[in-house]
C-alpha cells in the first residue's frame, strides 16, 4: 500500500484538531483552513442512517466494509471528513491510526443534520469530489430529499440524481443495486 504523505499545514491543523477535547457526543472535520464541530445525531438521523445501511450492507462488495464516522483524509487539498457512513477497503486496517485516505473510500454517505445542514449540503457537496470520493449519497430529513453526486471530475461532481422519500436511488457500481427510501423518516417540523 502507497505511503500516505500528509502536507505541513494540514498537519498543523490536525494536530491543533486532535488536540480539542469536544463536548461528548460531538466530532471534529477539517476542510481547507476551517475546523468544523458538529453534534453527535439524533435518533431518527441514527434510525434513517440504518435503514441505509442495512441496504448498503447487503450488496457490499468483497473487499470492503462499512465504518460510521471514519475520518477520510485528503491532506493534498486540506481536507479531512467524517462521513456518517463510508465503505473501505479493508487493507485500510495495514494503515493503521484513525485516518483513511479519502480517495480509497466506494461512497461516502450523509444525513443531514438539522443543527448544521450547510456543512451537508454545501461544504461536503464542494470537498467529497475534490477528496476523490465517487459517490456521495444525501439524505435530508428536514424536506424527505434525497441527491445522489457521482462521477466526481475537475473538482465536482458530474451527475446528479435527485429523489424523495419513498423514491428507488439508482446506486451505481461497485455497489450496484436499487436503494429502497420508502422506510426513511422526516424529522418533525
Amino acid at each position: 500500500m502507497a505511503e500516505f504523505r500528509v502536507p505541513e499545514r494540514h498537519a498543523q491543523l490536525l494536530e491543533y484538531a486532535q488536540s480539542l477535547t469536544p463536548p461528548a457526543g460531538w466530532k471534529v472535520e477539517i476542510s481547507g483552513d476551517e475546523i468544523i464541530m458538529m453534534a453527535g445525531p439524533s435518533v431518527i438521523h441514527q434510525r434513517n442512517l440504518l435503514v441505509v445501511r442495512e441496504q448498503f450492507d447487503a450488496h457490499r462488495p468483497a473487499g470492503l466494509m462499512p465504518s460510521e464516522n471514519t475520518d477520510l483524509a485528503s491532506p493534498n487539498v486540506g481536507k479531512l471528513r467524517n462521513p456518517d457512513l463510508t465503505y473501505i477497503p479493508l487493507s485500510v486496517v495495514e494503515l493503521g491510526g484513525n485516518e483513511v485516505p479519502a480517495g480509497l473510500a466506494a461512497i461516502a454517505v450523509e444525513i443531514v443534520s438539522v443543527s448544521n445542514p450547510e456543512n451537508d449540503l454545501v461544504g461536503k457537496v464542494r470537498d467529497y469530489p475534490l477528496m476523490d470520493i465517487p459517490l456521495y449519497l444525501l439524505i435530508d430529513p428536514r424536506d424527505g430529499r434525497i441527491t445522489l453526486f457521482s462521477e466526481p471530475a475537475g473538482g465536482s461532481y458530474r451527475l446528479q440524481w435527485n429523489g424523495a422519500f419513498g423514491d428507488t436511488v439508482p446506486v451505481p457500481d461497485p455497489f450496484g443495486f436499487e436503494l429502497a427510501t420508502g422506510g426513511l423518516i422526516r424529522y418533525p417540523s
